[in-house]
């Protein structure tokens, strides 16, 4: 049908005053992949956590699963803004994520602030590995990866808390 609407009429050509390389279109893909896994693994942690604490992390996971999904489609709608396509069919998160398997079965509440807490710390580590190469290219791009950046690690931290203990875990706090 667009094929016959668009018969005999003139070709579109956009003129965008940037465009993405393959170089950061594959950065931000790497970012949105795991963070589509992210909010996945969220889920599937919010349905199957138990034992002390329950609710209180119930309600955090769904923190980092809303997080999780407005970066995700933040990072998609950049990418088609800068002519890159983004790609998060389940096959491809499957496939390129780069977060650890979450377990199917229900999980203790101690074991999902580890799993949860290493998969937020997973994204916060794609987003600064390809951070300095994506703030070369696009400032714009590194703003958005600043914002998920500052997000991630900050409830990485509130989840992680839950089994640290003080004085004894690791890594310590740094002091000046």
């Amino acid at each position: 049908m667009s094929d016959l609407l668009h018969a005999g009429a003139p070709t579109h050509v956009a003129r965008p005053a940037f465009q993405a390389s393959p170089t950061l279109a594959a950065h931000l893909q790497q970012l949105l992949v795991d963070l589509t896994d992210l909010h996945l693994q969220g889920k599937q942690a919010h349905w199957n956590v138990v034992g002390l604490n329950f609710r209180d992390l119930h309600l955090a996971l769904d923190e980092v699963v809303d997080a999780a999904r407005e970066f995700s489609d933040t990072v998609a709608e950049r990418m088609r803004a800068i002519y890159a396509e983004p790609d998060a069919r389940a096959a491809t998160v499957a496939a390129q994520t780069s977060l650890a398997e979450f377990p199917a079965a229900e999980v203790n509440t101690s074991e999902t602030v580890d799993l949860i807490g290493s998969a937020l710390y997973a994204v916060a580590g794609t987003a600064r590995r390809i951070h300095d190469e994506v703030d070369a290219e696009d400032p714009t791009s590194a703003d958005i990866i600043h914002a998920i950046l500052e997000r991630l690690e900050q409830l990485a931290w509130m989840i992680d808390s839950e089994n640290r203990v003080a004085g004894k875990s690791l890594p310590r706090p740094v002091h000046r």
